[in-house]
């Protein structure tokens, strides 16, 4: 089985200067997004008082190309300038982001974010090859953790102040910081020197296949990989279930508005930041498929408290519960591609996992807005955690075969 080395904590990681920046970049740009997605949350929930379904479909138009576009950008990003990917994605993005303060029309939202997500597929990957590459030795899985608390820590004070910028100033206010997050990000990227071994040229027409194939071929030969993504595909979908209509839920079954949504929001991401502080103190105590299958057991647990007393303690209870076995996941997969893929492949396994979360998770957006229209809200909610559940249960008999094996 595969293991995690971590022998450089936080502190140690941070001291160096790339890492640093890359870590600042990350923190600055998250916020941003965050801040103009719950905008978006905010406003066709509330403000234009939508559906179930034309809730789901903001994430449908954010994660459909991560799932399409994902396995291909991550060709490219093999063979491109990884320094000059990032700073293109996020000059492209903030024009984009623009788009939104004269958007009135829910087709040209999801238009928009359509169009961002497919920049955002070059621009991940790209991420993770500069993580892999700028992280000292021993201090991956600490560097992995500095960015997952980047994005959880910007989820705790984002969705408050988005929630509170809607109210008082608008929306627009929220997508004119994610322009102005997106310019300084590329700033920060700027002044890095990002090094890697020059990948083989192939021709583009030709060789993307072919590519493409090489990256999957790895993941679904490689037994620990193989079974941590299909694991976490499989929960994510559970997840999402839950996750892409929390607002409707915060609208008709907690009976309130924008605050709380971004404040249950926030807690999700408090939740994940002290995940990421204990994963990485446990990491060499448990396989990478353990820690995986228990961290899917407790996100069910979390999410049948949500539904059981379906009230505004317990809901807080259950984000809190969930961002903190969700950090285990995250953390868990994302050190393990990157220790364990050839440096050669880095983009497009990358990529393939980044496909694979997005396939699972539009998948569950055509299934959660019928089900919520139709049997409501808690009874989705209730399948949500009897899926996960079921996964992590099956996750580990299928370990214990292999160990009696």
């Amino acid at each position: 089985m595969a293991t995690q080395v971590s022998t450089l904590g936080f502190r140690d990681v941070l001291q160096d200067t790339a890492v640093k920046r890359l870590w600042l970049a990350q923190v600055i740009s998250v916020f941003g997004d965050f801040l103009a997605i719950f905008a978006i949350f905010a406003v066709v929930t509330f403000q234009f008082h939508g559906n179930a379904m034309q809730v789901a479909l903001i994430l449908v138009a954010f994660l459909t190309p991560l799932a399409l576009v994902s396995p291909i950008a991550g060709v490219y990003v093999d063979q491109w300038n990884v320094k000059a990917t990032m700073i293109a994605s996020d000059l492209i993005r903030a024009a984009m982001v623009l788009v939104l303060l004269f958007a009135r029309d829910l087709n040209l939202i999801y238009g928009t974010l359509f169009a961002m997500s497919t920049v955002s597929a070059f621009f991940m990957p790209a991420q993770s090859v500069a993580v892999r590459t700028l992280a000292p030795p021993g201090g991956l899985l600490a560097v992995n953790a500095l960015m997952t608390q980047a994005m959880q820590g910007a989820q705790i004070i984002s969705p408050s102040i988005a929630g509170l910028l809607v109210d008082l100033a608008g929306a627009n206010a929220c997508f004119a910081l994610d322009t102005l997050s997106f310019f300084v990000s590329a700033g920060l990227v700027a002044t890095l020197t990002i090094s890697r071994e020059a990948p083989h040229k192939q021709a583009p027409a030709s060789g993307v296949w072919t590519a493409l194939n090489q990256g999957l071929r790895f993941i679904f030969t490689h037994r620990a990989i193989s079974f941590v993504l299909i694991s976490m595909a499989c929960g994510m979908f559970a997840v999402r279930c839950f996750g892409a209509l929390l607002s409707v839920w915060v609208r008709d079954v907690l009976l309130s508005g924008a605050r709380l949504f971004g404040l249950l929001n926030t807690a999700i991401g408090v939740g994940m930041i002290a995940g990421s502080q204990m994963v990485r103190k446990l990491a060499g105590r448990f396989a990478p498929e353990q820690t995986v299958s228990l961290a899917l057991a407790g996100m069910g647990v979390a999410v049948a408290i949500i539904a059981v007393f379906a009230n505004i303690a317990s809901t807080t209870v259950g984000m809190l519960a969930l961002g903190y076995c969700a950090a285990f996941n995250m953390i868990t997969a994302q050190t393990l591609m990157q220790q364990e893929t050839p440096p050669e492949l880095l983009g497009r396994v990358s990529s393939a996992m980044m496909s694979l979360m997005a396939v699972s998770q539009v998948l569950a957006m055509f299934f959660a807005g019928p089900v919520a229209e139709h049997a409501g809200l808690r009874a989705l909610y209730y399948g949500s955690a009897v899926m996960l559940v079921a996964i992590a249960g099956a996750g580990l008999a299928q370990l214990r075969r292999r160990a009696e094996a």
